[in-house]
């Protein structure tokens, strides 16, 4: 990657910046950005998603399940990254049967560098929390797609009208 047009530490990304580097934990061992970036022919999907097994994140991971071979067949990669351990995501991926990497962020640092470690709202109450966000990564290493607080019904077929799939 060459010179960062990258947002500071917690500021929301936007398209053409840079994605921030990353090595993480996965179900598959440790992956770096930059090796993903490398091995796919079109990009990587990055997606966070709050929490392992709750309804939204199992509907969100199914949907990118039910929907890799026609995102592969495109060129793209998929990893979704939560603050679960290691274990919760081993789990949930074996119970879901899905196909795609699962990334491990337990103290939040890759999730804070992407802006998607934040302050969230629910039932009247504010709390500190990973907001629902996907993008892609271009093979050049910058941000192609930006979307934060996206909802987890429909989301993949949004993201596939995005991307020029359908």
């Amino acid at each position: 990657m060459t010179e960062s047009t990258s947002a500071p530490r917690g500021a929301k990304l936007e398209v053409g910046q840079v994605a921030p580097p990353f090595t993480i934990a996965t179900t598959e061992g440790e992956v770096t950005l930059a090796k993903l970036v490398e091995d796919a022919a079109k990009g990587v999907i990055v997606y966070f998603y709050p929490k392992a097994g709750t309804p939204g994140c199992t509907k969100e991971a199914c949907d990118f399940r039910d929907n890799l071979n026609s995102l592969k067949g495109a060129g793209y990669t998929v990893i979704g990254i939560s603050a679960d351990k290691m274990a919760s995501l081993e789990k949930f991926q074996a119970k879901q049967q899905l196909n795609f990497l699962l990334g491990s962020d337990p103290d939040h640092a890759i999730m804070t560098a992407w802006g998607v470690w934040g302050t969230k709202k629910n039932y009247g109450k504010t709390f500190l929390g990973i907001i629902r966000s996907t993008f892609v990564v271009g093979k050049d290493g910058r941000l192609e797609v930006v979307q934060y607080n996206v909802k987890a019904t429909g989301h993949v077929a949004r993201l596939r009208k995005t991307l020029g799939l359908d």
